[in-house]
C-alpha cells in the first residue's frame, strides 16, 4: 500500500520560513511527477509547484521567487522551501505523487492527508 506522509508544517511570523517534506513508502514500480497543493478556508485546492522525475519544476505566479521545489529521487520524498511567507499562504499543504503501482497499471494520483501552515504576527 503506498502513502504520502507530509511533515513540517507549522506557525510562522510573515516573512519567515519553512520547509515542508513529502515521503512516498510502499511498493511502486514507478513514482513519476509530485508536487504540492493548499487549500485556504473557503476556497478550491489550488496548485503550489510540481516536479517531474527528472527534476523540471513548474510553480504557481503567488509563490514564484519565494518558494522552491526539489525532491531526493533516492528517497521518494519531495520538499518544498517556503520563504518570504505571507499570510496568504496560509492553507492545508497536500501532497501529490503521481505512481504507477506495477509495469502492468496506469498511473494513479495519490495524495498525502495534508499539514497546516499558518502564517501569523
Amino acid at each position: 500500500q503506498v502513502r504520502l506522509v507530509e511533515s513540517g508544517g507549522g506557525l510562522v511570523q510573515p516573512g519567515g520560513s519553512l520547509r515542508l517534506s513529502c515521503a512516498a513508502s510502499g511498493t511502486m514500480y514507478r513514482l513519476n511527477s509530485m508536487g504540492w497543493y493548499r487549500q485556504a478556508p473557503g476556497k478550491q485546492r489550488e496548485l503550489v509547484a510540481t516536479i517531474t522525475s527528472d527534476g523540471s519544476t513548474n510553480y504557481a505566479d503567488s509563490v514564484k521567487g519565494r518558494f522552491t521545489i526539489s525532491r531526493d529521487n533516492a528517497k521518494n520524498t519531495v520538499y518544498l522551501q517556503m520563504n518570504s511567507l505571507k499570510p496568504e499562504d496560509t492553507a492545508v499543504y497536500y501532497c501529490n505523487a503521481g505512481i504507477r503501482l506495477r509495469i502492468t497499471t496506469p498511473q494513479g494520483d495519490y495524495w498525502g492527508q495534508g499539514t497546516q501552515v499558518t502564517i501569523s504576527s
